[in-house]
């Protein structure tokens, strides 16, 4: 997405407002629009102390060391 396309919109479907109405809906929804993404935070993933001290049980096998004792 382009900036311009991020960018909130306001359409006038009835009525004529006076410039001053405008200026007023403007900065209201403005200051609420600013206010909003500014207190807007992502969810933090919570990591239990398992996974945080979780371990593999052993190490991964050796594909190339063959089977046992004889390899013939």
């Amino acid at each position: 997405m382009t900036e311009a396309d991020e960018t909130p919109r306001i359409e006038i479907v009835r009525g004529t407002p006076t410039e001053e109405e405008l200026a007023a809906l403007l900065a209201v929804v403005s200051d609420a629009y600013v206010r909003e993404t500014d207190e807007a935070v992502a969810d933090e993933k919570r990591i239990s102390v398992w996974e945080r001290t979780q371990r593999g049980l052993r190490k991964p096998l050796r594909r190339d060391l063959p089977w046992g004792r004889f390899s013939g």
